[in-house]
């Protein structure tokens, strides 16, 4: 995938993401490519601000407000993650397209070993999902 992310924000968010682990690193880029990518593919979401919630990378639509907040991060298990507000209905109706698909932590996050392949397509659905949820 090209890189299609904007430069960091500010300096705390690059610093956050200079501080994953290695392994985990190139994958969390490669997810916030996506989101930008999708972002700017979708419409009614308009700009995406970057910043740190609860210490780690989160992306909101503060003008649109049309979506929930993505974070990225490392979970204590390893690999890297993508977390969503565990009260909205994006992990359960994700997980019943793609049961066997992807590792879940209940109805907060998507779970990736470190090295995996990202599979961009069905990313790509759940990062719409996400930035549109205000919209349905």
């Amino acid at each position: 995938m090209p890189d299609t992310s904007p430069p960091f924000p500010n300096t705390a968010v690059a610093d956050v993401f200079a501080s994953f682990p290695e392994d985990a690193h190139s994958g969390l880029l490669t997810f916030r490519n996506l989101i930008f990518a999708t972002a700017n593919e979708t419409s009614g979401v308009g700009r995406i601000e970057e910043t740190l919630k609860w210490g780690q990378p989160a992306y909101l639509t503060p003008d649109s407000k049309s979506g929930t907040t993505i974070r990225l991060g490392v979970p204590k298990s390893g690999g890297f993650a993508v977390y969503v507000h565990c009260q909205t209905t994006l992990i359960s109706e994700f997980r019943s397209l793609f049961p066997d698909d992807f590792a879940y932590d209940g109805n907060r996050a998507i779970l990736f070993e470190e090295g995996q392949a990202l599979p961009v397509d069905p990313l790509r659905l759940f990062i719409k999902n996400a930035l549109t949820y205000h919209l349905k």
